[in-house]
């Protein structure tokens, strides 16, 4: 038997190629957009993908699915699970619980395990010639290593009212059946640490039954489902803005992209042209490099590992937007954005330098800077982290506005104060400076030390009112 684990760090998202080595088939699990990866895999262990499937309708990733099915003309096994409201709108061979999907020599048993979603499907693989018992089970967003999937999601991004409930109480029952399996089979999850897909995710990548019916918190409610339900519920971070459309495009019919689209370097006259029709400009330098100099207006979300989340959280899916970026990252950051199914790029610039026009700094203060100004009827200190970071320690008077949502908010922050903006430890810090700026806040001072530097300054650790 083959296996790869292929995993992306950018949204914390894994997916799996399988292969029967004996009779040169293959199958792909929860397959990312950028397909090439897959195709490069397979014809590098003489594989050819003759079968590809997904555990469930995801909602934080365009699936790629499609585009490789297209691609290799392979046959695509999706869930028929769920009830009418949650099929596939595309063409597909349906499977339900106990179907079994062959390829080659292996067999993927099909285990409906409602919770996340109702459709949700996990693979129980056999790898006949090596035994007759099963080796591995691939979870989608069921079990994770440490951690379920939160059954919130549909409710809170997708607008599925009243689900969430009914998920809950899906998932407790599916958690016991899934006690019930071998201790020894492995554990192979579609998220890893940094997944909003849950709360308390684990960064090793795989895991078995057995340790997690020990360690995984879920596993400890054998007898008590409303504790489990409360313990699920509670403390489930803020799903990013995009779900919802991520949700609609896996389940529809959609325009493929089966090719990594080649981003185009923008001229000056293109790029002033753009930039004096008010087109969106994010600017993915780091943030001190931001800081130094940078284009009234535009936006600074750092081309690192979150740079899709937040492109996910702050545009909206029909405006179109220009990258300031290095062109030799240009590929890394058209993949994290097809990722998400964000298309609309017009293209690219490098300097900012490069057009003439004026640039604005940043208004960065430090600790020693930030202390003189606490306690002032001038001044409002905004905490853009989330609600439950905000909730374990937040400097006294500070009002959270969460990032994500800071443009919906914009409201309940003052223009005839001084502004004080901090993060946990500065980078959505920037983001919000910029989104501020842009909206025309021009007293705005950056705490980019955040609470990480404030805590470790002044001592403290989880007082909610330091």
């Amino acid at each position: 038997m083959f296996f790869q684990h292929i995993y992306d760090k950018s949204l914390a998202q894994a997916s799996y190629l399988i292969g029967c080595q004996a009779k040169g088939e293959a199958i792909v699990i929860d397959a990312k957009r950028d397909i090439d990866t897959y195709l490069q895999i397979a014809k590098e262990n003489n594989l050819k993908i003759t079968h590809i499937t997904e555990t469930h309708i995801h909602a934080d990733f365009i699936s790629g699915s499609r585009e490789l099915a297209e691609v290799t003309g392979a046959d695509l096994y999706l869930s028929d699970e769920g009830g009418d409201d949650w099929q596939y709108e595309f063409p597909h061979t349906g499977v339900k619980n106990d179907d079994e999907i062959k390829v080659g020599n292996l067999t993927l048993k099909v285990i409906h395990t409602p919770g996340h979603t109702p459709e949700s499907i996990s693979f129980l693989l056999t790898d006949h010639p090596a035994a007759d018992e099963p080796v591995m089970i691939f979870t989608g967003d069921f079990v994770f290593v440490g951690d379920v999937g939160r059954p919130d999601l549909l409710e809170k991004a997708a607008g599925f009212e009243g689900t969430q409930e009914k998920g809950a109480k899906e998932m407790y029952q599916s958690v016991q059946d899934f006690s019930r399996l071998p201790s020894y089979i492995q554990v192979w999850p579609g998220h890893g640490a940094g997944s909003a897909c849950g709360k308390s995710l684990g960064a090793v990548p795989s895991s078995t039954v057995g340790y997690e019916k020990i360690r995984n918190w879920a596993f400890q409610y054998k007898d008590d489902e409303d504790g489990f339900i409360g313990n699920l519920l509670e403390g489930q971070p803020e799903p990013p803005k995009y779900f919802a459309m991520m949700k609609k495009l896996n389940k529809v019919d959609r325009p493929l992209l089966t090719e990594v689209p080649q981003q185009r370097k923008l001229s000056k006259e293109e790029f002033l042209k753009a930039y004096s029709e008010n087109v969106t400009i994010i600017d993915t330098r780091i943030k001190e490099d931001f800081a130094s100099g940078f284009l009234p207006n535009s936006i600074n979300i750092q081309g690192n590992n979150s740079f899709s989340t937040w492109m996910g959280w702050i545009l909206d899916y029909s405006q179109p937007f220009i990258l300031i970026a290095e062109q030799d990252k240009m590929d890394d950051l058209t993949r994290k954005l097809m990722r998400i199914g964000m298309d609309q790029m017009m293209g690219f610039v490098e300097d900012v330098n490069d057009f003439g026009l004026d640039l604005l700094t940043s208004d960065i203060i430090d600790t020693n800077e930030f202390k003189t100004y606490l306690n002032r009827d001038d001044i409002q200190i905004v905490d853009v982290r989330n609600k439950t970071e905000y909730e374990e320690a937040h400097i006294q008077n500070a009002d959270n506005i969460f990032v994500g949502t800071l443009e919906d908010h914009l409201d309940e922050i003052s223009k005839d104060k001084t502004v004080i903006i901090h993060c946990q430890s500065g980078d959505r810090a920037a983001i919000a400076y910029s989104l501020l700026r842009k909206n025309g806040f021009e007293r705005v001072k950056n705490f980019s030390g955040g609470m990480r530097e404030w805590q470790a300054a002044n001592g403290a650790t989880s007082n909610c009112n330091i």
